[in-house]
């Protein structure tokens, strides 16, 4: 092969590569909001974190063996949590599972004033305000949230505020199949 032909070639490859990344990501069948995460199917990372309300009493995940649960990653600064949080409070009062809140990189006189302010739909809630532990679940944005199995394996991640919809549509469905 000559150089003249490589000229034509180098490009055209890259063209297809282009091209196919392209035609994957405007997949129909792929919903854009669903973001994968490579932590589904496997064990929630560990950690040790103060309760927000007493500083001094750590919490591990490991506290949760045995039960379905949530770990919802929320901040008093996050707008859309705001938005998800009559959906949380719901699922609270319904008891549908243990929901375990993340207060991600805020201020705990913040956190503190904004759960009295809206309600507190979580069982316990951890103080990551460096977001460490928010590092380690993969988190770039809140509010998330992931669906933890009776062993510690993350099953379900969501990205963005919680739903009726996604309640009703994805949430509910697993949480009654790993609750058998």
């Amino acid at each position: 092969m000559n150089l003249r032909s490589l000229r034509y070639l180098i490009p055209a490859a890259l063209f297809a590569v282009i091209a196919a990344f392209l035609l994957l990501g405007l997949n129909p069948g792929r919903d854009p909001k669903e973001i994968p995460s490579p932590l589904i199917g496997k064990a929630a990372p560990g950690f040790e974190l103060p309760r927000l309300a007493q500083s001094d009493a750590l919490w591990t995940p490991a506290s949760m063996r045995g039960k379905v649960w949530l770990l919802n990653v929320w901040a008093s600064w996050c707008v859309p949590c705001l938005a998800e949080h009559p959906v949380l409070l719901q699922m609270s009062r319904e008891a549908t599972l243990p929901i375990v809140g993340l207060n991600y990189k805020d201020e705990p006189g913040a956190a503190t004033a904004w759960l009295a302010k809206h309600g507190n739909p979580f069982m316990d809630v951890l103080a990551d305000r460096n977001g460490r532990v928010g590092f380690d679940y993969g988190v770039y944005g809140v509010p998330e949230t992931f669906l933890i199995d009776r062993t510690g394996v993350i099953r379900f991640k969501h990205v963005g505020p919680l739903t009726p919809d996604v309640v009703q549509a994805r949430l509910l469905p697993m949480i009654r199949d790993l609750s058998k």
